[in-house]
């Protein structure tokens, strides 16, 4: 039952070939089997009141009430979001920084619930979502799918690690600097970071938090757009967010790619240093797009344009943008000294670039920001006179394999220090940056087995595009259904 696809396992239980107590007995299970050798999901209810929820869901079918296509789904949600009745920890809250219940939903989980999901626990993240590992002092640390010794990525590390692993139908995640994308990559399955905008927030700020996105993790096509539909729709608590209906998203997804281009941008030109072998997998998946009827032209670094110089002003503009956002969000907890006394120190400096500069002067200023964000338009147009000629951009999910688990991040790569906890990732800063749809895409395996993804970057809200290529992707491919974790047997 838990190889079930979610779209197969949402009919099963519309038609009551299965039971909702059935399926979450089954999923039960399996998480009590796998996840003690992964991690991936923390704060797990207790069976006997999940069951009972499941029966409850039963009882509503049997009275002909049907809530949606996730009724009696198994559901964790990236424990960064609210869920009513359960502690969202973000990985750091611990004795004595001890965290109440929420007594609300956050908007996507609203959505969530009032789609049927029943909500078993929380998928593991890093300490406030910051970097692409996912370890905490809360919770531990959460092992790849395909190799327990190694990282599974994050933020959304647990979630992607909990449906490789057939824990979960689908999962919900995150992303602001690639955590929708580099978690899939390393472990085999589909991410994607949303268009700015499609899935609504009610954060504290409605108006100038335009990094971070909310977005599906799923295992098919079908699966990520019928996520990504029920997580979508403006929302007047999000005054940003997309008003376009994205119903039906999942029965339109047949489309030919023939005559189609994509731009393949691997490491820049030589820019982006990048652990040897990923370029290898990566290339040789190119040959997929091939397959699709596509043309694939190489591109070796980024599109300029008056205001934007390419490489040169990629690192220097996401530093501004990142230390405004993430220091902004993280001043209030640095503020009180018992606090930063417990935040990691990726943490105090997302918050220190933001406010102290090496002259004493504050690091980042008003003006700063302006001008950075005036360079970020002048990418987004770059990139959008690019758009005239491809429909794709194509980059890898990260620039290395899943490295050791025991390490923080990687002080290195191909020889080359990375000078803070992120710059190994740069190469997700490209669509965050942008808003635009990016998606992961499963690119293959190293010799090591270790996985590694392509992320596909669309025009800003084409979506859909996006979700049609995963579908011929995924028919052209199988990779995810083909190479299953070797913890399935």
């Amino acid at each position: 039952m838990v190889a079930l696809d979610a779209a197969a396992l949402s009919r099963a239980i519309r038609r009551r070939e299965v039971s909702c107590v059935e399926v979450m007995a089954a999923h039960l299970d399996h998480i009590e089997e796998l996840n003690p050798l992964v991690n991936a999901i923390v704060n797990l209810r207790p069976r006997d009141e999940l069951l009972a929820e499941a029966r409850e869901k039963d009882r509503l079918l049997r009275s002909g009430t049907y809530q949606g296509w996730m009724h009696g789904f198994p559901h964790a949600v990236k424990d960064l979001a609210n869920v009513a009745g359960m502690k969202t920890t973000s990985g750091f809250f611990r004795p004595p920084f001890d965290v109440p219940p929420a007594t609300t939903d956050a908007l996507a989980v609203e959505r969530l619930r009032a789609a049927g999901a029943v909500f078993i626990g929380k998928t593991n993240t890093p300490e406030f979502g910051l970097g692409s590992h996912t370890y905490n002092a809360v919770f531990g640390t959460t092992s790849n799918a395909y190799d327990q010794t190694r990282s599974a990525g994050g933020s959304s590390g647990g979630a992607a690690v909990a449906v490789a692993l057939r824990m979960v139908p689908v999962a919900d995640g995150s992303d602001f600097f690639g955590s929708l994308r580099n978690p899939p990559g390393w472990n085999n399955v589909l991410g994607l970071r949303p268009s700015f905008g499609r899935v609504p927030g009610a954060n504290a700020d409605a108006f100038v938090q335009q990094g971070g996105v909310e977005g599906p993790i799923a295992r098919t096509a079908t699966d990520l757009a019928l996520l990504l539909e029920t997580m979508s729709g403006y929302d007047p608590r999000a005054p940003l967010s997309i008003e376009e209906d994205v119903d039906g998203y999942a029965d339109r997804l047949r489309r030919s790619f023939t005559g189609g281009r994509v731009a393949w941008m691997g490491d820049l030109g030589g820019y982006l240093p990048t652990e040897p072998g990923v370029l290898d997998v990566c290339t040789t998946a190119l040959k997929t797009f091939d397959d699709l009827g596509m043309e694939v032209v190489t591109r070796d670094g980024l599109p300029t344009s008056a205001g934007f110089a390419g490489t040169e002003d990629l690192w220097p503009l996401w530093l501004v943008h990142r230390h405004w956002l993430i220091g902004g969000i993280l001043k209030p907890l640095y503020d009180d000294p018992t606090y930063r006394a417990a935040m990691k120190p990726e943490a105090l400096y997302e918050v220190e670039g933001l406010l102290t500069g090496a002259d004493g002067n504050p690091a980042i200023t008003g003006l700063d920001v302006y001008e950075a964000s005036v360079k970020r338009t002048a990418m987004y147009e770059a990139f959008r006179e690019l758009f005239r000629d491809v429909d794709f951009v194509v980059l890898p999910t990260a620039q290395v394999f899943p490295f050791d688990a025991s390490l923080t991040w990687p002080r290195t790569v191909d020889g080359v220090a990375m000078d803070s906890y992120h710059r190994w990732m740069e190469v997700t800063a490209i669509g965050t940056l942008l808003g635009c749809p990016t998606i992961s895409l499963p690119a293959g395996f190293d010799a090591r087995g270790l996985p590694m993804g392509l992320q596909v970057i669309a025009r800003n809200h084409d979506d859909l595009s996006l979700l049609q290529l995963a579908r011929s992707w995924e028919e052209a491919t199988d990779r995810v259904r083909r190479h299953p974790p070797a913890l399935l047997g």
